[in-house]
């Protein structure tokens, strides 16, 4: 009777320690991407979230990741993302932006860490009772660093910002950003995973657009191209405010908020089953068959 009663609990221990193999998965994901900053936005002032949006202006993202899970309600994701955003003032119906006619695109590549925690679950999709499907919906948020450097079009090239300082300041190509989002996946079969996200990230700058404080004194720029692209108010005509409202020292953005961007996404993942070194040495002989070592009467004759 001990013996069987030894060998449930030691099923029941062994089938929970195989299951918590299934920590680790692999995917990529695609989706679409936008920012909010300067350029952009109606006919009105600056607005908050995504009200400043112009979906016409809509690009994409794509990027992989490897996921761990700590717990059954905490996993851990490293992610490897390229994000493409874009702007132009002659999308805006703002007459001030309209006039300003900026435009920029930017190639944004990032490395971010999340902290996923699952808040709701269904652990056996159709009842079969095999648990082998399901559906979870999670919250995220992480630290992430990127590499970016905004660009427009000049003369049908595009040409970086970043080195022109068209508003006489050396901001940096790399800096800190604060990803937070929700998502949801399926896990089919236990191996694979199909979900979605959506992912903004809060920055720590302003000139994701090359956009920030005021204009420059053109004689303080570094070149020609400097003074071209730093106001490009004479390349429109037509009704807009007048060319003295973009004069050097005027406001050319808005430098008490900063930056974001944003992404939504479709994912897949394969899941690694692994080995459990713990199980394996502790486990492993449960139930195996017993080796008996024969023992040897030496005859005497």
């Amino acid at each position: 009777m001990r013996k069987i009663v030894l060998s449930i609990i030691i099923s029941t221990f062994s089938v929970g320690l195989a299951n918590a193999q299934y920590l680790w998965d692999f995917g990529a994901q695609v989706g679409a991407s936008n920012y909010l900053g300067e350029i952009g936005g109606k006919a009105g002032t600056r607005r908050d979230f995504v009200m400043d949006m112009k979906l016409n202006k809509t690009q994409y993202t794509v990027g992989g990741f490897a996921r761990y899970k700590f717990t059954p309600l905490i996993s851990g994701r490293l992610g490897l993302n390229w994000v493409r955003i874009q702007g132009a003032d002659n999308a805006s119906t703002n007459r001030g932006r309209a006039g300003r006619n900026l435009s920029f695109r930017n190639d944004i590549i990032e490395l971010d860490l999340q902290a996923q925690v699952f808040f709701y679950e269904i652990p056996d999709l159709g009842r079969t009772y095999r648990y082998r499907n399901d559906f979870k919906m999670y919250a995220f948020a992480g630290v992430g660093g990127y590499y970016h450097n905004p660009k427009t079009q000049y003369q049908g090239e595009w040409v970086a910002l970043q080195p022109l300082q068209t508003e006489g300041v050396a901001y940096k190509k790399m800096g800190l950003s604060i990803p937070a989002g929700i998502g949801l996946l399926f896990t089919l079969e236990k191996r694979h995973r199909i979900g979605w996200e959506f992912n903004w990230r809060t920055t720590f700058t302003d000139y994701l657009d090359d956009v920030s404080t005021v204009y420059a004194d053109p004689s303080m720029l570094s070149s020609e191209l400097a003074v071209e692209l730093a106001n490009r108010r004479d390349e429109l005509t037509g009704d807009y405010p007048l060319p003295s409202n973009y004069a050097p020292g005027k406001k050319r953005g808005d430098p008490s908020h900063n930056d974001s961007y944003l992404s939504t996404s479709v994912y897949y993942s394969y899941v690694l089953r692994g080995k459990s070194s713990f199980y394996k040495s502790k486990y492993g002989s449960v139930f195996k068959r017993s080796k008996y070592k024969k023992r040897k009467i030496r005859a005497k004759f």
